[in-house]
Formats: structure tokens, sequence, C-alpha cells
């Protein structure tokens, strides 16, 4: 059996898995040539964390992105945001299509549970339509940004940095071509508004930015007539965003904001507050943030953006339907109601249990850090502070956020194998990884009588 057919015959998620697997492969494989590296040179295990950083669209750095590059592996760099941002997947269909090749029905599959909460017949279409919207905002991402560089930069350079960064904001990456990210640029409107604009856009989802067109262009019939996901995304994230950044502002108001005008420090928190969603650029020292900021970006970075996006985390649509969940139960109503739609209990169920199991898996990668340190080390010279920065670090690596309190650098072999493993899952997707465990047959299981428990 060929390679190829084998990849034809794989359950979509495996499929997706393998196809992200493949593309992280070559990523390392590419940028350990000499031709990538400025010293010729590079160790493969950042090699690897600097590919899965980039296909998973993370933005975690353990070597300075700009200074360690060439142009040719900073170029790589960005194809492998770029392919991480849209998936393997999503290209081949596309290509497939382009040549007038037939897509497979398990290539179907794996697009139609990335790209829409319903069985959809148009799935080239709506996969071509996806890529060519992408294109075109990142083309108008980078004139704002060069426009913004042309007054520091030479045409070439101003133009390069505009395309590098547009596309690290739209896929929601987070790589920078500065030492200090974009923190120099915390004053400059510009860049600020065309950086967020293009997280926000690129965050809130693909089939909710489809569902928008078909509702402006009127091909959803009567006006108003949007779907339930995109009610429910639009207002997720504009309460986290508002929520986000009054929160930031109130928090660091004398503290890690830059000296300036009340406007310059809440320009700053709106800036962190959409990027610590998922995005990973920032305008401030994150190391010097309050404890409390940091937990409160814990749990932005936890839920990330939303559903068929470039970004990661728990997903929007998740915090919105627990929140739901509770207020119903709460109320002592048999269904969660959203909007005047009930949601179908399996989603409720799957929606707890995929909370469970990332704060489990969270839970798992801090302690095998927290271990690592003490085994390579006397675990009496481990310092405490340490816990709440590999929580900071592991939490973002599975939102796919990329933000660090800097000990990024200095992680050991296996602390940078571990953030890697986390940086996987948090893209592909939990629920990805539970098929490969559990696999995909019926459900299983012996019912019995019931008796109560207590609880609480």
């Amino acid at each position: 059996m060929t390679f190829r057919s084998r990849m034809l015959k794989m359950h979509p998620a495996a499929l997706v898995l393998t196809s992200f697997l493949l593309v992280i492969l070559v990523g390392t494989l590419v940028l350990m040539l000499p031709a990538a590296t400025r010293e010729g040179r590079i160790a493969a295990v950042d090699a690897l964390f600097t590919a899965t950083s980039a296909v998973c669209v993370t933005g975690l750095t353990v070597v300075d992105t700009a200074g360690t590059f060439t142009l040719f592996g900073q170029i790589v760099i960005m194809g492998l945001i770029q392919v991480g941002g849209l998936g393997l997947m999503t290209i081949s269909v596309a290509l497939f299509n382009w040549l007038g090749r037939s897509v497979s029905i398990r290539q179907r599959m794996a697009m139609q549970d990335v790209f829409t909460h319903t069985p959809r017949e148009d799935i080239a279409k709506l996969v071509r339509s996806v890529i060519l919207f992408t294109l075109g905002v990142e083309a108008v991402g980078a004139l704002l940004l060069t426009t913004h560089w042309l007054a520091e930069f030479p045409a070439a350079k101003a133009a390069y940095y505009g395309v590098f960064h547009s596309v690290s904001a739209f896929c929601n990456a987070g790589f920078a071509l500065f030492p200090d990210n974009l923190m120099r640029y915390s004053g400059s409107l510009l860049l600020n508004f065309a950086v967020c604009a293009l997280i926000v856009v690129g965050g809130i989802g693909f089939p909710v930015l489809y569902d928008l067109q078909a509702w402006a262009t009127g091909r959803k019939g009567a006006r108003g007539r949007l779907a339930l996901q995109t009610k429910v995304v639009l207002w997720t994230t504009l309460i986290l965003i508002t929520g986000g950044s009054v929160m930031f502002y109130l928090l660091e108001m004398h503290g890690s904001l830059p000296d300036g005008p009340p406007t310059q420090k809440f320009l700053a928190s709106v800036f962190q507050s959409i990027t610590c969603r998922t995005a990973g650029f920032n305008t401030v020292d994150i190391g010097a943030l309050q404890d409390a900021t940091l937990t409160f970006m814990l749990f932005l970075m936890f839920f990330g953006a939303s559903p068929g996006s470039c970004g990661g985390g728990v997903k929007t649509t998740t915090l919105a339907l627990l929140a739901a969940f509770t207020v119903c139960r709460v109320r002592k109503s048999p269904r969660v109601n959203m909007f005047r739609k009930s949601v179908p209990n399996e989603t409720v169920t799957r929606s707890v249990s995929l909370v469970l199991v990332s704060l489990s898996i969270i839970g798992l990668a801090v302690f095998l850090l927290l271990a690592g340190d003490a085994v390579a080390e006397n675990a009496l010279a481990t310092p405490h502070g340490s816990f709440l920065s590999y929580m900071f670090e592991t939490v973002s690596a599975f939102g796919t956020v990329g933000l660090s309190m800097g000990i990024t650098p200095s992680l050991t072999t296996w602390g940078k194998l571990v953030i890697t493993c986390m940086m996987f899952v948090g893209r592909v997707g939990v629920l990805t990884f539970t098929y490969i465990v559990v696999g995909a047959g019926p459900a299983r299981g012996v019912e019995y009588s019931e008796e109560n428990l207590m609880i609480g």
C-alpha cells in the first residue's frame, strides 16, 4: 500500500494530525540547513521547537528570530506560519480543486470538522474562499504595516517587515523580528490598530467570517439571521476584549504600562487584552507584570480564540457554553439555551469534558517541567517562584499564545520537548488527540441502577 493510499484511508482527525506532524518535520529539517541560520548551524531541539512554534502558530522562541535566522530562514518560518495557520489539509484541498482533481471524502470530512459546524456540500468552495480571504486580509495588513515602517526603514525592508508581521498577526502566531517584540511601538496608533485588527479577524474563525459575508451580501435571506455560533463568538469576543482591557488597565496603571497619557496606557491595555488570547505579540514587558495580571491572563490564554480560526485554546464558544450551562442549571432549566436556541446535550457534555481534559493535560505538563528541574538539579535549589513562570509558559503553549515571562530560552532540553508537545496538542486540538487515544468506534458501556451521591 502506497503512502498516499494510507493517507487517504485515515480518519479525518488522524489525517489532520499527520499533516501537522509532516509539516513540522519538514520545517525542522529545513531550519537545520546551513543557509537558514547566520552561524550555519542550530541545535536539533531548537530547530524542532521553532518549527513547532511556527506551524502551531504559537510564537514562543528559544532563540532570537532575527538574530539567529537568515533571510532564508525567516522566510521559511513565515511559510510555516502560513501553512500552520490555514492547515496543510486546507491548502491541499484548494490545490486539488485548482488542478481539477477530485477531493476525497475523508479530506472533505477533515475540512468540515475545521471550518463548519454543520455539513456542507460546497466544502471546496468554502476552502477556496478561506484562502482568498486570508491572502486579501494579509495584503491589506501588510500595506498598513509597511506604511508604518517606511518612516524607519528603506522601502524594501519596510515591505518585508510588513508582510512578515501581517502573516504572523493574522495567523495569530506572534513571531516578531525585533528583540523586544513590539514594545518599542507601544505608542504607534497605526501599528497597534493594524496588528489588533489582524489578530481579531484571524481569531474569530472562518465559519463566522463566512457567515458574516453571507449575511452582508444578503445570501442568507432576511437580515439578522446569523448562525448561533456567529452570535456567540462575536459577543464572547467583545466581552473578553472589553473586560480584559479594563482589567489590564486597572491592574497595571501604576505598574508596567508605558509612561505617557492615559490614552497611550489604555491603548497598550487593549493591545495586550487582544493579543494574550492567542496571538503572542506584546507591547509591555510580560515578566514585569503583577501576579494578579498574570493570573488573569492565564484565564484569557486558556480559552483563546474561536473554533475554525488560526488560534488555539479551549475556544470562546466553550467558555460561553459553560457560562450558559451554569446559569441554566442554577435556574433548574433542563436544557441549555442561547439566543433562543437549545444546544444539544452532547455538545454541552463534550465542552465540560474538553475543559477537564485540558486542565489535566496542563497540570501534567507543569508537573513534568518542575520534575525535570528537580531531577536535573537539587530540588531545594529550584526557586519557588518558578511555578507561576512554568504555569504561564505551559498555558501559553497550550493556547498557542506565545507570551512568556522570559524563561523560554533558559528551558532545558526536557523542558523544550514538553513545551513542544503542548504547542502541538493545543494547535491540533484535545478532541483530535482523544480520537487517537480512544478511537472513533461506537459508544460502549453498561448501565446499572441509579444511586445518588453527595457532592459539594
